[in-house]
């Protein structure tokens, strides 16, 4: 795992360092899968937590969900928000970091650009700070002007004020060099093993038998780039479905451009967010998963489809193919008919996958050595031996 820090080892006879007392702040809601934050800080949570620390988890209030009071081990505190996409999380943010601040931690954790413009109330206040960067929200095709103003905001924040920061791409620990002079750790997200899933919801639900169809698996958002797949399968000569599983995520009206350029074509299928034994059916069966983003942060989905060796195909954008490397195939980003013309032949002569595609990622992206490299992390951040 490049760029991540080692923890020295211990003098002999030396005491062990004590547990650290975390907060994360920027997510929507743990547990909850909705997008890649979610499943970073659900994941840290819990093996930080086995791990001997204390983690307090700031949650989104929202109507309707669960407010539970821990999870794996970490503590969950619901803090009330504005069910607006522009004041969201800068009510909640502020709300999080106004209760951290006295709650006694080592350190707090920062997750995402606009969540963390209050890093700077944490830091104004003599608090330790620890930011991800997920990637560069500004760029997403979803925020207006306040919206994009914002989180370059926090982009400058980040920057500024925090005590350590963590990036998932090369591309944008680049970016934090070149544009603040800011040195960052790149630390890559982990990808978990999944137990054999053969088509049985999947058969059940749709007809879908294994080797059938493709895969879009992503959160329903214009920067995926699902219009372009659409699009470019609608002209496409093959007898696979097209199954898109994903939930809407402040989209505007995209979801319904996409519901309705579905409806064209009897052969695609809108499974809506899918999680435990679903998604693991469909990610182990495709016959093909296709990512055609414009922008990413580092794609889970991605992740998982390599990792159980699923032939893949991906938009160009170096957020894809740096995870992709000597595996999958790629297309031009944005070109309708580059993707075409990619999804015919990667059907006929599927990209390398398989088990060497599967063990490369099992070594190189470990959720347990991601918790580990981040513990480290913490203790430079807190400045504990």
């Amino acid at each position: 795992m490049s760029g991540a820090g080692q923890s020295p080892a211990p003098r002999p006879g030396a005491a062990a360092p004590r547990p650290l007392k975390i907060a994360m702040i920027g997510h929507k809601r743990v547990p909850g899968r909705e997008g890649g934050v979610e499943v970073v800080v659900e994941e840290l949570a819990g093996r930080l937590s086995a791990a001997g620390h204390a983690v307090t988890l700031y949650n989104r209030a929202a109507k309707g969900a669960p407010r539970p009071k821990q999870y794996a081990g970490a503590r969950i505190v619901t803090v009330p928000t504005l069910n607006q996409k522009s004041l969201d999380a800068v009510v909640y943010s502020l709300l999080a970091t106004l209760h951290a601040l006295f709650g006694g931690y080592d350190l707090i954790h920062y997750h995402a650009l606009g969540p963390s413009v209050m890093l700077a109330l944490a830091h104004f206040f003599g608090r330790r700070t620890v930011a991800t960067v997920h990637g560069l929200d500004w760029q997403r095709a979803k925020w207006g002007g306040f919206g994009s103003w914002y989180l370059k905001l926090g982009e400058k924040a980040i920057a500024r004020y925090a005590d350590e920061v963590i990036v998932l791409s090369e591309g944008v620990r680049e970016y934090f060099a070149q544009t603040y002079g800011r040195s960052t750790t790149f630390l890559p997200n982990g990808v978990a093993a999944e137990p054999d899933a053969p088509p049985s919801l999947i058969r059940e639900k749709w007809g879908l038998a294994g080797g059938d169809y493709i895969l879009f698996l992503a959160r329903i958002v214009p920067e995926k780039g699902l219009h372009y797949l659409l699009e470019a399968y609608k002209g496409l000569e093959t007898g696979k479905k097209l199954v898109v599983a994903g939930g809407d995520s402040h989209s505007g009206d995209y979801w319904p451009q996409i519901r309705q350029m579905a409806a064209k074509d009897s052969r695609v299928i809108l499974a809506g967010f899918a999680a435990g034994q679903l998604k693991a059916e469909l990610l182990q069966n495709a016959a093909l998963y296709v990512l055609p983003s414009d922008i990413e942060g580092m794609p889970i989905s991605l992740l998982e489809a390599m990792r159980c060796g699923v032939p893949c195909l991906v938009s160009d954008i170096p957020e894809n193919t740096q995870i992709l490397g000597r595996f999958g195939a790629s297309f031009a980003k944005g070109d309708v008919n580059a993707l075409r013309a990619a999804l015919q032949t990667a059907l006929q002569n599927p990209p390398p996958a398989g088990p060497e595609q599967a063990e490369h990622i099992r070594q190189h992206y470990s959720w347990d050595e991601a918790a580990r490299a981040t513990a480290a992390l913490y203790r430079r951040a807190a400045r504990k031996d």
